[in-house]
Protein backbone atom coordinates (compact mmCIF):
# COMPACT_ATOMS: atom_id res chain seq x y z
CA UNK A 1 0.00 0.00 0.00
CA UNK A 2 1.38 3.40 -0.99
CA UNK A 3 0.41 6.30 1.28
CA UNK A 4 -0.85 9.56 -0.17
CA UNK A 5 1.87 11.90 -1.42
CA UNK A 6 1.39 15.61 -0.79
CA UNK A 7 3.49 18.74 -1.12
CA UNK A 8 4.86 20.71 1.82
CA UNK A 9 2.59 23.61 0.84
CA UNK A 10 -0.46 21.33 0.88
CA UNK A 11 0.55 20.11 4.33
CA UNK A 12 0.99 23.63 5.69
CA UNK A 13 -2.43 24.62 4.33
CA UNK A 14 -4.00 21.96 6.56
CA UNK A 15 -2.35 23.15 9.77
CA UNK A 16 -4.76 25.47 11.48
CA UNK A 17 -4.19 28.50 13.69
CA UNK A 18 -3.68 27.53 17.35
CA UNK A 19 -2.64 23.96 16.50
CA UNK A 20 -0.31 22.07 18.84
CA UNK A 21 2.36 20.19 16.92
CA UNK A 22 4.89 17.60 18.03
CA UNK A 23 8.02 17.50 15.89
CA UNK A 24 10.70 14.89 15.44
CA UNK A 25 14.29 15.88 16.02
CA UNK A 26 16.63 16.55 18.88
CA UNK A 27 18.83 19.65 18.46
CA UNK A 28 18.81 20.91 14.80
CA UNK A 29 19.13 17.36 13.48
CA UNK A 30 16.16 15.17 12.65
CA UNK A 31 13.78 18.14 12.42
CA UNK A 32 11.31 18.02 9.47
CA UNK A 33 12.16 21.08 7.43
CA UNK A 34 9.96 21.21 4.32
CA UNK A 35 6.64 21.80 6.10
CA UNK A 36 7.89 24.40 8.56
CA UNK A 37 9.29 26.52 5.73
CA UNK A 38 5.82 26.54 4.19
CA UNK A 39 4.24 27.30 7.58
CA UNK A 40 6.45 30.39 7.73
CA UNK A 41 5.14 31.55 4.35
CA UNK A 42 1.57 30.89 5.45
CA UNK A 43 2.01 32.90 8.64
CA UNK A 44 3.50 35.84 6.74
CA UNK A 45 0.62 35.85 4.27
CA UNK A 46 -2.11 35.60 6.90
CA UNK A 47 -0.52 38.26 9.09
CA UNK A 48 -0.29 40.58 6.06
CA UNK A 49 -4.04 40.06 5.61
CA UNK A 50 -4.65 40.94 9.25
CA UNK A 51 -5.48 37.37 10.29
CA UNK A 52 -4.04 35.57 13.34
CA UNK A 53 -1.81 32.56 12.87
CA UNK A 54 0.31 30.98 15.57
CA UNK A 55 1.16 27.42 16.53
CA UNK A 56 2.38 25.69 19.68
CA UNK A 57 5.34 23.39 19.16
CA UNK A 58 6.99 20.67 21.20
CA UNK A 59 10.21 18.97 20.17
CA UNK A 60 12.71 16.56 21.70
CA UNK A 61 15.21 19.32 22.41
CA UNK A 62 16.27 22.47 20.57
CA UNK A 63 15.42 22.92 16.90
CA UNK A 64 16.87 24.39 13.75
CA UNK A 65 16.75 27.94 12.40
CA UNK A 66 13.79 27.13 10.14
CA UNK A 67 11.74 25.87 13.09
CA UNK A 68 12.65 28.22 15.93
CA UNK A 69 14.30 31.28 14.48
CA UNK A 70 12.31 31.82 11.30
CA UNK A 71 8.93 31.08 12.88
CA UNK A 72 9.75 33.38 15.80
CA UNK A 73 10.73 36.15 13.39
CA UNK A 74 7.32 36.01 11.69
CA UNK A 75 5.53 35.86 15.07
CA UNK A 76 4.15 32.38 14.38
CA UNK A 77 5.01 30.73 17.73
CA UNK A 78 2.46 30.85 20.53
CA UNK A 79 4.04 28.29 22.87
CA UNK A 80 7.36 26.47 22.79
CA UNK A 81 8.82 23.67 24.84
CA UNK A 82 11.15 22.25 26.08
CA UNK A 83 14.49 23.78 25.03
CA UNK A 84 16.05 26.31 22.69
CA UNK A 85 19.45 27.69 21.82
CA UNK A 86 18.34 29.86 18.88
CA UNK A 87 19.28 33.55 18.90
CA UNK A 88 16.16 34.81 17.10
CA UNK A 89 13.86 32.72 19.28
CA UNK A 90 15.68 34.06 22.35
CA UNK A 91 15.13 37.66 21.21
CA UNK A 92 11.38 37.27 20.79
CA UNK A 93 11.02 35.29 24.01
CA UNK A 94 12.85 37.98 25.96
CA UNK A 95 10.45 40.54 24.47
CA UNK A 96 7.62 38.58 26.09
CA UNK A 97 6.11 37.45 22.77
CA UNK A 98 6.42 33.67 23.28
CA UNK A 99 5.21 31.45 26.10
CA UNK A 100 8.27 29.26 26.62
CA UNK A 101 8.57 26.43 29.14
CA UNK A 102 12.16 25.46 29.91
CA UNK A 103 11.92 21.79 30.85
CA UNK A 104 14.17 18.81 31.57
CA UNK A 105 14.40 16.90 28.29
CA UNK A 106 14.05 13.52 29.97
CA UNK A 107 10.60 14.56 31.26
CA UNK A 108 9.01 15.70 28.01
CA UNK A 109 7.60 12.39 26.74
CA UNK A 110 6.02 11.70 30.11
CA UNK A 111 4.52 15.20 30.32
CA UNK A 112 3.04 14.68 26.86
CA UNK A 113 1.49 11.38 27.92
CA UNK A 114 0.00 12.99 31.02
CA UNK A 115 -1.60 15.75 29.00
CA UNK A 116 0.26 18.80 30.30
CA UNK A 117 0.63 20.16 26.75
CA UNK A 118 -2.99 19.51 25.87
CA UNK A 119 -4.08 17.50 22.86
CA UNK A 120 -1.49 16.99 20.12
CA UNK A 121 -3.19 18.03 16.90
CA UNK A 122 -0.34 17.07 14.60
CA UNK A 123 2.88 15.10 14.59
CA UNK A 124 5.33 16.02 11.84
CA UNK A 125 8.31 13.71 11.58
CA UNK A 126 11.34 13.21 9.36
CA UNK A 127 12.22 9.69 8.18
CA UNK A 128 14.77 8.09 5.90
CA UNK A 129 12.55 5.17 4.90
CA UNK A 130 9.03 3.74 5.30
CA UNK A 131 7.33 0.38 5.26
CA UNK A 132 3.95 1.44 3.82
CA UNK A 133 1.80 -1.42 5.12
CA UNK A 134 -2.00 -1.62 5.42
CA UNK A 135 -2.27 -2.17 9.16
CA UNK A 136 0.91 -0.53 10.42
CA UNK A 137 3.46 1.97 9.16
CA UNK A 138 7.06 1.35 10.10
CA UNK A 139 8.91 4.65 10.04
CA UNK A 140 12.71 4.71 10.12
CA UNK A 141 14.14 7.83 11.72
CA UNK A 142 17.11 9.87 10.53
CA UNK A 143 19.60 11.41 12.95
CA UNK A 144 17.55 11.68 16.14
CA UNK A 145 15.25 9.67 18.39
CA UNK A 146 13.70 12.49 20.39
CA UNK A 147 10.05 12.10 21.41
CA UNK A 148 8.80 10.49 18.19
CA UNK A 149 7.30 7.26 19.64
CA UNK A 150 5.14 9.33 21.98
CA UNK A 151 4.00 12.07 19.61
CA UNK A 152 2.97 9.72 16.80
CA UNK A 153 0.89 7.69 19.26
CA UNK A 154 -0.80 10.75 20.77
CA UNK A 155 -1.25 12.92 17.66
CA UNK A 156 -4.62 13.12 15.91
CA UNK A 157 -2.98 13.49 12.48
CA UNK A 158 0.50 12.80 11.14
CA UNK A 159 2.61 14.21 8.33
CA UNK A 160 5.76 12.37 7.30
CA UNK A 161 8.72 13.94 5.50
CA UNK A 162 10.68 11.30 3.62
CA UNK A 163 14.03 13.07 3.38
CA UNK A 164 16.29 11.53 0.74
CA UNK A 165 19.30 13.43 2.05
CA UNK A 166 19.51 10.69 4.66
CA UNK A 167 20.45 7.14 3.83
CA UNK A 168 17.85 4.44 4.55
CA UNK A 169 20.70 2.80 6.43
CA UNK A 170 20.14 5.30 9.25
CA UNK A 171 17.71 2.66 10.56
CA UNK A 172 20.72 0.59 11.61
CA UNK A 173 21.59 3.14 14.30
CA UNK A 174 18.23 3.28 16.10
CA UNK A 175 16.83 1.55 19.17
CA UNK A 176 13.18 2.61 19.60
CA UNK A 177 11.57 1.98 23.00
CA UNK A 178 8.77 3.80 24.82
CA UNK A 179 8.29 3.55 28.57
CA UNK A 180 4.94 2.39 29.90
CA UNK A 181 2.64 4.85 31.62
CA UNK A 182 2.45 5.18 35.40
CA UNK A 183 1.79 3.15 37.52
CA UNK A 184 2.56 0.24 35.21
CA UNK A 185 6.15 1.17 34.35
CA UNK A 186 8.76 -1.55 34.57
CA UNK A 187 12.53 -1.14 34.98
CA UNK A 188 14.14 -0.22 31.67
CA UNK A 189 15.88 -3.49 30.66
CA UNK A 190 19.02 -1.80 29.35
CA UNK A 191 22.05 -3.36 31.02
CA UNK A 192 24.92 -1.86 29.01
CA UNK A 193 25.57 1.25 26.93
CA UNK A 194 25.68 -0.60 23.62
CA UNK A 195 22.73 -2.95 24.22
CA UNK A 196 19.53 -2.56 22.18
CA UNK A 197 16.15 -3.42 23.66
CA UNK A 198 13.62 -2.15 21.13
CA UNK A 199 13.07 -1.95 17.39
CA UNK A 200 14.82 0.06 14.70
CA UNK A 201 11.53 1.65 13.60
CA UNK A 202 8.60 3.64 14.99
CA UNK A 203 5.15 2.09 14.61
CA UNK A 204 2.42 4.42 13.31
CA UNK A 205 -1.29 3.88 12.73
CA UNK A 206 -1.69 4.40 8.95
CA UNK A 207 -5.19 5.81 9.44
CA UNK A 208 -3.65 8.89 11.08
CA UNK A 209 -1.21 9.60 8.23
CA UNK A 210 -2.50 12.53 6.19
CA UNK A 211 0.32 12.37 3.70
CA UNK A 212 3.97 11.77 2.90
CA UNK A 213 6.20 14.54 1.57
CA UNK A 214 9.20 13.63 -0.55
CA UNK A 215 12.15 15.93 0.16
CA UNK A 216 15.92 16.19 -0.05
CA UNK A 217 17.08 18.77 2.49
CA UNK A 218 20.36 18.92 4.38
CA UNK A 219 20.46 19.28 8.15
CA UNK A 220 20.85 22.80 9.49
CA UNK A 221 23.43 21.78 12.07
CA UNK A 222 26.47 23.98 12.49
CA UNK A 223 30.06 23.04 13.04
CA UNK A 224 32.21 24.31 15.89
CA UNK A 225 35.27 26.48 15.66
CA UNK A 226 38.56 25.16 16.93
CA UNK A 227 38.89 25.79 20.66
CA UNK A 228 40.86 28.83 21.80
CA UNK A 229 43.54 28.68 24.49
CA UNK A 230 41.07 29.00 27.38
CA UNK A 231 38.80 26.22 26.11
CA UNK A 232 41.81 24.00 25.41
CA UNK A 233 42.95 24.58 28.98
CA UNK A 234 39.48 23.72 30.32
CA UNK A 235 39.63 20.45 28.39
CA UNK A 236 43.04 19.65 29.84
CA UNK A 237 41.85 20.49 33.35
CA UNK A 238 38.97 18.02 32.96
CA UNK A 239 41.40 15.33 31.80
CA UNK A 240 43.74 16.07 34.72
CA UNK A 241 40.79 15.72 37.08
CA UNK A 242 39.90 12.32 35.60
CA UNK A 243 43.46 11.08 35.99
CA UNK A 244 43.62 12.34 39.58
CA UNK A 245 40.29 10.73 40.48
CA UNK A 246 41.37 7.44 38.91
CA UNK A 247 44.60 7.52 40.92
CA UNK A 248 42.58 8.16 44.09
CA UNK A 249 40.28 5.25 43.30
CA UNK A 250 37.14 7.40 42.88
CA UNK A 251 36.92 6.41 39.19
CA UNK A 252 37.68 2.81 38.17
CA UNK A 253 40.56 2.11 35.76
CA UNK A 254 38.00 1.28 33.07
CA UNK A 255 36.29 4.69 33.55
CA UNK A 256 32.60 5.38 33.94
CA UNK A 257 30.55 6.29 30.87
CA UNK A 258 30.66 10.02 30.15
CA UNK A 259 28.07 12.57 29.06
CA UNK A 260 29.00 15.84 27.42
CA UNK A 261 26.64 18.67 26.59
CA UNK A 262 26.50 20.13 23.09
CA UNK A 263 28.57 23.19 22.26
CA UNK A 264 32.05 24.56 21.71
CA UNK A 265 33.27 23.93 25.25
CA UNK A 266 31.96 20.36 25.26
CA UNK A 267 33.66 19.76 21.93
CA UNK A 268 36.95 21.06 23.36
CA UNK A 269 36.66 18.73 26.34
CA UNK A 270 36.03 15.71 24.09
CA UNK A 271 39.08 16.61 22.01
CA UNK A 272 41.23 16.76 25.12
CA UNK A 273 39.92 13.37 26.24
CA UNK A 274 40.78 11.93 22.84
CA UNK A 275 44.33 13.24 23.01
CA UNK A 276 45.05 11.84 26.48
CA UNK A 277 47.08 8.63 26.40
CA UNK A 278 46.44 7.95 30.09
CA UNK A 279 42.71 7.41 29.70
CA UNK A 280 41.35 4.03 28.57
CA UNK A 281 38.85 3.59 25.72
CA UNK A 282 35.56 4.71 27.18
CA UNK A 283 31.82 4.70 26.67
CA UNK A 284 29.53 7.66 26.03
CA UNK A 285 25.99 7.73 27.41
CA UNK A 286 24.73 11.13 26.43
CA UNK A 287 22.09 13.26 24.76
CA UNK A 288 24.13 14.00 21.68
CA UNK A 289 27.21 12.94 19.83
CA UNK A 290 29.10 15.62 17.92
CA UNK A 291 31.76 15.34 15.24
CA UNK A 292 34.45 14.91 17.90
CA UNK A 293 32.73 11.83 19.31
CA UNK A 294 32.37 10.26 15.86
CA UNK A 295 36.09 10.83 15.29
CA UNK A 296 36.95 9.22 18.63
CA UNK A 297 34.77 6.19 17.85
CA UNK A 298 36.68 5.74 14.61
CA UNK A 299 39.99 6.09 16.45
CA UNK A 300 39.02 3.45 19.01
CA UNK A 301 39.05 5.99 21.88
CA UNK A 302 35.30 5.46 22.39
CA UNK A 303 34.10 1.86 22.29
CA UNK A 304 30.33 2.51 22.53
CA UNK A 305 28.24 5.66 22.26
CA UNK A 306 24.54 6.02 23.04
CA UNK A 307 22.63 9.27 22.47
CA UNK A 308 19.35 10.81 21.41
CA UNK A 309 20.86 12.46 18.34
CA UNK A 310 23.83 12.79 16.04
CA UNK A 311 24.29 16.55 16.28
CA UNK A 312 26.89 16.45 13.56
CA UNK A 313 27.79 18.40 10.47
CA UNK A 314 26.41 17.15 7.16
CA UNK A 315 29.84 15.93 6.14
CA UNK A 316 30.12 13.88 9.32
CA UNK A 317 26.62 12.42 8.88
CA UNK A 318 27.43 11.27 5.36
CA UNK A 319 30.69 9.77 6.61
CA UNK A 320 28.73 7.72 9.15
CA UNK A 321 26.34 6.52 6.43
CA UNK A 322 29.23 5.57 4.15
CA UNK A 323 30.71 3.47 6.95
CA UNK A 324 27.46 2.26 8.48
CA UNK A 325 28.62 -1.33 9.02
CA UNK A 326 31.28 -0.03 11.40
CA UNK A 327 29.29 2.72 13.13
CA UNK A 328 26.17 0.61 13.63
CA UNK A 329 28.26 -1.61 15.93
CA UNK A 330 29.43 1.33 18.05
CA UNK A 331 26.71 4.00 17.95
CA UNK A 332 23.07 3.81 19.05
CA UNK A 333 20.37 6.49 18.82
CA UNK A 334 17.49 6.29 21.31
CA UNK A 335 14.38 8.24 22.33
CA UNK A 336 15.22 10.97 24.80
CA UNK A 337 13.34 9.36 27.69
CA UNK A 338 15.98 6.60 27.51
CA UNK A 339 19.05 8.73 26.78
CA UNK A 340 18.08 11.03 29.67
CA UNK A 341 16.56 8.42 32.00
CA UNK A 342 17.59 8.99 35.65
CA UNK A 343 17.42 5.24 36.25
CA UNK A 344 20.01 4.48 33.57
CA UNK A 345 22.25 7.45 34.33
CA UNK A 346 22.48 6.44 37.98
CA UNK A 347 22.86 2.72 37.29
CA UNK A 348 25.63 3.20 34.69
CA UNK A 349 27.45 5.72 36.90
CA UNK A 350 27.58 8.33 34.14
CA UNK A 351 30.00 11.23 34.61
CA UNK A 352 28.03 14.34 33.65
CA UNK A 353 29.81 17.27 32.02
CA UNK A 354 27.94 20.42 31.04
CA UNK A 355 28.53 24.10 30.34
CA UNK A 356 27.58 26.80 32.82
CA UNK A 357 26.96 30.50 32.36
CA UNK A 358 27.95 31.17 35.95
CA UNK A 359 28.60 29.40 39.23
CA UNK A 360 28.49 30.91 42.70
CA UNK A 361 30.73 30.51 45.68
CA UNK A 362 28.74 27.66 47.19
CA UNK A 363 28.31 25.59 44.04
CA UNK A 364 24.96 26.69 42.63
CA UNK A 365 24.94 26.90 38.84
CA UNK A 366 23.10 28.95 36.21
CA UNK A 367 23.04 27.74 32.63
CA UNK A 368 20.06 29.59 31.20
CA UNK A 369 19.54 33.24 32.15
CA UNK A 370 21.61 36.42 31.93
CA UNK A 371 21.29 38.76 34.94
CA UNK A 372 18.33 36.78 36.20
CA UNK A 373 15.83 37.78 33.53
CA UNK A 374 17.07 37.34 29.97
CA UNK A 375 16.95 33.88 28.45
CA UNK A 376 20.22 32.69 26.95
CA UNK A 377 19.61 28.97 26.56
CA UNK A 378 17.37 26.50 28.25
CA UNK A 379 18.63 23.87 30.68
CA UNK A 380 18.19 21.08 28.15
CA UNK A 381 19.02 17.72 29.65
CA UNK A 382 21.91 18.88 31.80
CA UNK A 383 20.00 18.42 35.05
CA UNK A 384 18.85 14.93 34.05
CA UNK A 385 22.51 13.99 34.17
CA UNK A 386 23.84 16.27 36.89
CA UNK A 387 21.27 15.17 39.47
CA UNK A 388 21.79 11.48 38.78
CA UNK A 389 25.37 11.00 37.59
CA UNK A 390 28.24 9.55 39.61
CA UNK A 391 30.11 12.84 39.24
CA UNK A 392 28.59 16.12 38.10
CA UNK A 393 30.94 18.59 36.43
CA UNK A 394 30.24 22.10 35.16
CA UNK A 395 32.80 23.97 33.10
CA UNK A 396 33.00 27.54 31.85
CA UNK A 397 35.63 30.16 31.02
CA UNK A 398 36.18 32.25 34.15
CA UNK A 399 35.32 35.49 32.36
CA UNK A 400 33.34 36.73 29.38
CA UNK A 401 33.04 39.96 27.38
CA UNK A 402 36.75 40.69 27.59
CA UNK A 403 36.84 40.28 31.35
CA UNK A 404 33.80 42.48 32.07
CA UNK A 405 31.78 39.50 33.29
CA UNK A 406 32.92 36.98 35.89
CA UNK A 407 31.56 33.43 35.63
CA UNK A 408 32.24 33.03 39.35
CA UNK A 409 29.86 35.23 41.34
CA UNK A 410 28.81 35.62 45.01
CA UNK A 411 25.30 34.35 44.25
CA UNK A 412 23.84 33.05 40.99
CA UNK A 413 21.12 35.32 39.62
CA UNK A 414 19.21 32.23 38.47
CA UNK A 415 19.70 28.63 39.61
CA UNK A 416 19.36 25.60 37.34
CA UNK A 417 21.52 23.13 39.28
CA UNK A 418 21.72 23.57 43.03
CA UNK A 419 24.84 23.18 45.15
CA UNK A 420 23.59 19.69 46.07
CA UNK A 421 23.95 18.50 42.48
CA UNK A 422 27.26 20.11 41.53
CA UNK A 423 30.41 18.18 42.42
CA UNK A 424 33.11 19.86 40.38
CA UNK A 425 33.57 23.28 38.75
CA UNK A 426 36.20 23.74 36.06
CA UNK A 427 37.51 26.91 34.44
CA UNK A 428 40.71 27.60 32.55
CA UNK A 429 42.12 28.66 35.95
CA UNK A 430 41.71 25.24 37.56
CA UNK A 431 39.42 22.67 39.15
CA UNK A 432 37.30 23.12 42.29
CA UNK A 433 36.34 19.77 43.82
CA UNK A 434 33.35 20.49 46.07
CA UNK A 435 32.72 16.93 47.23
CA UNK A 436 32.80 16.41 50.99
CA UNK A 437 33.09 20.12 51.78
CA UNK A 438 30.79 22.47 53.67
CA UNK A 439 29.82 25.91 52.30
CA UNK A 440 32.83 27.93 53.46
CA UNK A 441 35.34 25.35 52.28
CA UNK A 442 33.50 25.19 48.94
CA UNK A 443 33.66 28.97 48.65
CA UNK A 444 37.39 29.03 49.30
CA UNK A 445 37.93 26.22 46.79
CA UNK A 446 35.94 28.02 44.08
CA UNK A 447 37.68 31.36 44.62
CA UNK A 448 41.22 30.09 44.77
CA UNK A 449 41.00 27.49 42.01
CA UNK A 450 38.41 28.77 39.51
CA UNK A 451 37.99 32.54 39.73
CA UNK A 452 39.93 34.85 37.45
CA UNK A 453 42.71 36.78 39.27
CA UNK A 454 40.89 40.07 38.51
CA UNK A 455 37.94 38.89 40.60
CA UNK A 456 39.56 36.99 43.45
CA UNK A 457 39.98 40.09 45.71
CA UNK A 458 36.32 41.06 45.20
CA UNK A 459 35.09 37.56 45.99
CA UNK A 460 37.25 37.35 49.11
CA UNK A 461 35.89 40.75 50.18
CA UNK A 462 32.35 39.47 49.73
CA UNK A 463 33.02 36.62 52.14
CA UNK A 464 34.38 39.12 54.67
CA UNK A 465 31.26 41.30 54.58
CA UNK A 466 28.75 38.45 54.53
CA UNK A 467 27.15 37.89 57.96
CA UNK A 468 28.04 34.77 59.89
CA UNK A 469 25.95 31.71 59.19
CA UNK A 470 26.07 28.23 57.71
CA UNK A 471 26.08 29.66 54.17
CA UNK A 472 26.90 33.36 54.52
CA UNK A 473 25.08 35.69 52.13
CA UNK A 474 24.74 39.45 52.30
CA UNK A 475 21.24 40.02 50.93
CA UNK A 476 21.95 43.52 49.61
CA UNK A 477 25.37 42.70 48.17
CA UNK A 478 24.78 39.16 46.90
CA UNK A 479 23.90 40.33 43.38
CA UNK A 480 26.25 43.32 43.34
CA UNK A 481 28.29 41.85 40.47
CA UNK A 482 25.19 41.67 38.27
CA UNK A 483 23.88 45.06 39.36
CA UNK A 484 27.25 46.67 38.65
CA UNK A 485 27.38 45.11 35.21
CA UNK A 486 23.92 46.43 34.36
CA UNK A 487 24.75 49.92 35.60
CA UNK A 488 28.45 50.29 34.83
CA UNK A 489 29.12 47.63 32.17
CA UNK A 490 31.94 45.89 34.04
CA UNK A 491 31.73 43.63 37.10
CA UNK A 492 35.29 44.59 38.03
CA UNK A 493 33.91 48.00 39.04
CA UNK A 494 31.89 46.47 41.88
CA UNK A 495 32.11 48.52 45.08
CA UNK A 496 30.48 46.60 47.92
CA UNK A 497 30.37 49.73 50.08
CA UNK A 498 27.54 50.97 47.84
CA UNK A 499 25.46 48.02 49.02
CA UNK A 500 26.22 48.34 52.74
CA UNK A 501 24.49 51.68 53.27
Amino acid sequence: MAYTRITAAEAAAMIEHDATIGFSGFTPNGIPKAVIREIKKKAEQLHAEGQPYQISLVTGASGCQSLEGDLANVHAIKFRGPFSTNKDFRTHTNLGEIDYEDMHLGHVAERLRRGFYGEIDWAIIEVSDLDELDTVCRAYLTTAGGIVPTIVRLAKRIIIELNRFHSPDSKLLHDVYECAEYPHRQPIPLLSVGQRIGTNYVEIDPKKIVGVIDSNIEEEARGFVDPNADLTRIGQNVVDFFLSDMKAGHIPPTMFPIQSGVGTTGNAVMKAIGQCEGLPPMEVFSEVVQDAVVELIEQGKISQASAAAMTCTNECIQHVYENIDFFSRHLTLRPSELSNAPELIRRFGVIAMNTALECDLYGNENSSHICGSSLMNGIGGSCDYERNGSISIFYTPSTAKGGKISAIVPMCCHVDSTEHDVDVIVTEQGVADLRGKGPMRRAQEVIERCAHPDYKPLLREYLRIAPQGHEPQHMRAALAFHDTYLNKGDMRLTDFSEYLK
